[in-house]
């Protein structure tokens, strides 16, 4: 039965920034590194998109669609977050992203700046953990941990990619042929399980 007082229950109801309704308040230093990492999301995806088109012009379409896809796949990591930002009643809080390099020497260096990002994105997730656990941020480890396993696959990834492209030595033949894999979507580590 619905209470009868005078009070109204939307009256004590928190709100954020933009009128919707918070369920718990969030710590603002946790807040605000979420906020960060949402832009950092960004800056990988404007940078994925960069080698894209770094790997399109040297005709390495299987390379330019690996990064093409990873471009997406930040993207749509930072919508994740954003929307997380957002059901925890706070407003996003964009910034600007900065030019992507664009002058690599070769694949290996297009790899290894892109093995580096994900070592970035990996220390950020981590820095994010650790304060939600400081703060007793149940919710936020939550939403984190999923992520924190596709970066560790995404790293895992990467660095395989890079061995690679190394191991290839910028030999044409040999980078071809780890083109032609990408190209079909082979990319992954070898596996040890049956």
């Amino acid at each position: 039965m619905l209470s009868t007082s005078s009070s109204s229950p939307s009256s004590s109801i928190v709100c954020g920034p933009a009128g919707r309704a918070i369920a718990e308040a969030i710590d603002t230093d946790l807040l605000n590194a979420i906020q960060a990492h949402l832009n950092m999301e960004r800056q990988a995806h404007a940078s994925y998109f960069a080698a894209a088109i770094w790997f399109a012009e040297r005709e390495l379409r299987g390379f330019s669609r690996f990064f093409r896809d990873e471009s997406n796949s930040e993207h749509q990591h930072a919508a994740k977050v954003a929307e997380y930002i957002i059901a925890r009643g706070q407003s996003v809080e964009l910034t600007a992203v900065e030019a992507p390099f664009q002058g690599w020497a070769s694949p290996a260096d297009v790899m290894a700046s892109a093995f580096q990002m994900e070592i970035d994105v990996t220390a950020s997730l981590q820095q994010l953990y650790s304060t939600a656990e400081r703060t007793n941020d149940t919710r936020t480890t939550v939403f984190l941990d999923p992520m924190v396993e596709m970066q560790t696959q995404s790293e895992h990834e990467f660095a395989h990619l890079l061995g690679r492209v190394k191991f290839a030595d910028n030999q044409a033949a040999a980078l071809l042929i780890i083109d032609n894999e990408l190209d079909q979507s082979n990319n992954k580590p070898a596996s040890l399980q049956g």
